[in-house]
């Protein structure tokens, strides 16, 4: 089929103009009027998705992480960035990104961390420009309160991971959660706004530990470990809506952080 066709269900799932200002979705590298044989997702895209999509015949590459980024001068000028354009463009590679605009999909990448912890009640955690069903982070209950070592542990074996990050713990139980994929420092205020107990994101700086003023835990989960479930997202989506288009998970691992 048509990439502009997948391009549609795409983007009426998840509208580019949900997207942050920041950010670059859509077609990065391609052709609309190309056809698509099969696709490969991602979290993001390396020489080493490259290779695999040239592997499984997938001529599309559908990303999370776009590789480069509106307006950001230092990264246009990276090596890497060129080297995945040219490479692409060489194999007929068509490289789509869909990013912020997932993120803040009422049933993008935060719903599925509250999927998994089987919040409920669930509401948005920051609207975005006050509409009522579009925003970044969830906020839910857990069905069973837990102290804060029990939730920390079940925190680790519900997102799969092995450590984790947080602030001082203070002795009280955690009920009301708030959860945000990726980088979510810039939430911590709005997530002490909700009077939730502990708010579990990612990418957060010695100083962010800070600004939970002990009303309520901080847990940073990893970036990539926040998102890792976007691809079966992206995947199931797509299955649903266009189940005869062959499309899979990408194998290879990108997380460029590693744990000693």
């Amino acid at each position: 089929m048509k990439l502009i066709d997948i391009q549609y269900v795409l983007e009426d799932w998840s509208p580019i103009s949900n997207a942050e200002d920041f950010d670059n979705v859509g077609l990065l590298v391609g052709d609309p009027s190309a056809i698509i044989e099969k696709a490969l997702i991602t979290l993001d895209t390396t020489q080493n998705i490259l290779d695999e999509a040239i592997s499984q015949n997938c001529n599309l590459i559908i990303t999370f992480h776009p590789f480069l980024y509106k307006g950001d001068d230092n990264l246009k000028s990276e090596e890497y960035v060129d080297e995945i354009i040219i490479k692409a463009l060489k194999h007929n590679i068509n490289i789509y990104a869909i990013h912020t605009n997932l993120d803040n999909n009422p049933r993008g990448v935060s719903f599925q961390i509250a999927k998994r912890l089987g919040l409920k009640n669930l509401e948005i955690m920051m609207k975005k420009d006050e509409k009522e069903n579009i925003g970044m982070g969830m906020i839910g209950d857990l069905e069973i309160e837990k102290t804060e070592t029990d939730f920390l542990n079940f925190l680790k074996d519900k997102m799969e991971i092995s450590n984790l990050r947080h602030s001082n713990l203070l002795g009280n139980n955690i009920k009301r959660i708030g959860v945000l994929g990726g980088s979510g420092s810039f939430a911590i205020e709005e997530a002490l706004n909700k009077n939730i107990d502990c708010y579990v994101t990612a990418d957060l700086k010695y100083h962010d530990f800070f600004k939970s003023n002990n009303k309520m835990l901080l847990v940073d989960i990893g970036h990539y470990e926040s998102e890792k479930y976007t691809k079966e997202l992206i995947l199931n989506y797509l299955n649903k809506k266009i189940p005869k288009f062959a499309c899979v998970i990408a194998k290879s691992r990108t997380n460029p952080v590693n744990y000693y």
